[in-house]
């Protein structure tokens, strides 16, 4: 099964937008199932369901992070170097999807949401893009990781 597919299943069980491409790249982190299940369970919907960033890239920049990210912060050309490295997959799912705004992705005029999530029935997959959204943003991540090895 490709990372893109297991992001989507991962989607399918339950979990939102950023777990799934999260835990679809587990195996390149050194943390375990549930910390990186807390760590991205903040991102679904937009961040909390407020539909801004869609979680799907935000859950790309959290692996970028781990893989990749700076941990000095007197290293400002390392920073500036993450800083593009999150532009450049944020680009290619902007491109391939119109925007990187949850909101707009499911073209909702509203802004915030309720917090609570809607139910995953199939009346659901029928009216979000979500499942193959975080397809996408699987795929783009593991094309960038294929292309730029260790950090």
């Amino acid at each position: 099964m490709t990372r893109k597919e297991q992001a989507m299943e991962y989607f399918k069980e339950g979990y939102n937008c950023a777990q799934a491409v999260v835990l679809a790249f587990a195996d390149l982190t050194d943390l375990d199932k549930s910390t990186l299940l807390r760590l991205s369970s903040s991102f679904g919907g937009g961040f909390g369901r407020m539909r801004e960033i869609c979680g799907s890239v935000s859950g790309m920049g959290i692996i970028l992070g781990i893989l990749y990210g700076v941990d000095d912060s007197s290293q400002k050309e390392d920073k500036a170097a993450h800083y593009a490295r999150i532009q450049e997959v944020a680009k290619k799912f902007e491109e391939k999807n119109g925007s990187i705004v949850c909101r707009e992705l499911l073209g909702l005029a509203q802004k915030h949401d309720n917090p609570t999530p809607e139910e995953r029935t199939e009346s659901y997959y029928k009216k979000r893009p979500c499942v193959e959204l975080v397809g996408d943003s699987a795929e783009i991540l593991e094309e960038y990781i294929a292309k730029n090895p260790g950090k």
